[in-house]
């Protein structure tokens, strides 16, 4: 219970980070071209509000809603998610983003994305200035990976090193390196010594959404390095230097670092009574332990071979810049596979975004992942979708190509229709986490 509440803080509190910058962003480019803002608010508020407050010869009412699904900043002489359609029938006045030209308006609605993108890209830089960039060469990896099961119906075995995608080395393992051999031909490996070829099947990708365990992970001996005090290890009576090698009977001579085999070793969330058995100066013995994972037993295992790269404040931002990119280039190409069977499966809710926070409270991790939500909520945002700022930036350049502008009902439809797809979505992603949650 613990975790699911720290988790769900984390959301809430990067979620309401990103919403708020998001809407002054939009905010910043209307006061700019002197266009009333009438609301701003984190959080939606329909039927009451929480708190609002009007300075005094202000046209904007700030407020914070009840409804955590996102936020708002209320325009004049626009029409969102309010559908005030009466106030669009009453005469233009000078103030409404009605009378501002067409490339006012079409900054006015980027405003919102562009600061989301700089924020991350901000974010970035300051985790590698505070913690430095870490990470595993690929090519140290004295034991190679461990691969989930769809890499290895194509190809892989475990303890494989990997060298190279298309002759192309590969250094890390991130989204670049799954790009990578994703989408190559062949992938070269270290095996038993010896160099071999793995051939990439068509459609990689999509069958490896299909797996609920990452690509692969680095494995490391099943050794104890140190023990975390109140965990269920240590209250089972294990010691550092103890060696665990089998898991209720089944033999496990490595530590998948990185790999993520919860979901197929036990349901998340939920305690189960683990047989272990373990070799202590030749002898071996077995004990029972409570957890929801075998990740989750309190204990560590030697360090693998960790390089650091180290910045200063003015290093740290074209490495931020690089990070940034190179994160959304990942996601637009992830993007791809949605529209699959499998990509539809894999579509998750609030329940998703907040298993990707740690259960304990982490801050480079909090910060990291909410740069990397600020990149989702910019790239979502800008899609062509009705509702969505990408939408009203779609009939924008419309209208500075045509030199027409849509009429109030056609943005109004469009608005509605924007929004029941948006809805539809909610409701899909959030049915996936009940569905993978149940079963």
């Amino acid at each position: 219970m613990e975790t699911i509440l720290i988790r769900a803080l984390q959301l809430i509190m990067s979620l309401s980070i990103l919403v708020l910058i998001h809407e002054f962003g939009h905010f910043l480019f209307a006061r700019l071209f002197k266009t009333r803002v009438e609301k701003f608010y984190l959080f939606f508020n329909p039927w009451f509000t929480l708190f609002k407050y009007k300075p005094k010869n202000s046209d904007t009412e700030y407020g914070i809603g009840w409804l955590p699904l996102g936020g708002y900043c209320k325009i004049s002489g626009m029409i969102d998610e309010s559908m005030d359609s009466e106030a669009m029938k009453q005469p233009m006045q000078p103030w409404e983003f009605r009378a501002k030209p067409a490339w006012q308006r079409l900054l006015i609605m980027i405003g919102g994305v562009l600061f989301n993108f700089l924020l991350a890209i901000f974010i970035y830089s300051m985790i590698l200035l505070a913690w430095g960039d870490t990470y595993i060469p690929l090519q140290k990896a004295k034991w190679g990976m461990e691969f989930n099961e769809t890499a290895k119906a194509a190809g892989f075995k475990d303890g494989d090193v990997l060298l190279a995608a298309d002759d192309k080395p590969l250094y890390r393992m991130n989204t670049k390196t799954l790009m990578s051999i994703v989408d190559a031909r062949q992938v070269t490996v270290l095996r038993g010594g010896r160099q071999a070829t793995v051939y990439i099947p068509e459609e990689m990708m999509t069958r490896l959404m299909g797996d609920s365990a990452r690509f692969a992970g680095f494995r490391l001996p099943f050794v104890i390095d140190s023990l975390f005090a109140a965990g269920p290890a240590a209250q089972a009576g294990l010691l550092p230097g103890d060696s665990i090698t089998q898991l209720d009977g089944k033999d496990i001579d490595f530590y998948a670092f990185g790999l993520d085999r919860q979901r197929r070793q036990h349901t998340e969330n939920a305690s189960h009574q683990i047989q272990l058995t373990y070799v202590r100066a030749g002898i071996t013995d077995t004990v029972s332990v409570v957890t929801d994972s075998l990740f989750n037993i309190g204990i560590m295992v030697p360090s693998p071979p960790i390089e650091r790269v180290n910045y200063n404040f003015f290093t740290s931002f074209p490495a931020g810049i690089r990070l940034g990119v190179e994160t959304l280039q990942g996601y637009v190409w992830q993007m791809k596979y949605v529209f699959t069977r499998e990509g539809a499966k894999q579509v998750g809710g609030f329940g998703t975004i907040a298993s990707i926070f740690p259960g304990a409270w982490d801050w480079e991790q909090f910060w990291y992942m909410t740069a990397f939500l600020s990149i989702i909520l910019a790239f979502m945002n800008i899609l062509p979708i009705p509702a969505l700022d990408g939408g009203h930036v779609l009939f924008l350049l419309y209208e500075v190509i045509t030199r027409r502008k849509p009429s109030d009902k056609f943005m109004e439809h469009a608005q509605v229709v924007g929004m029941i797809l948006l809805f539809a979505l909610l409701i899909w992603a959030n049915f996936n986490d009940v569905i993978r949650f149940l079963f």
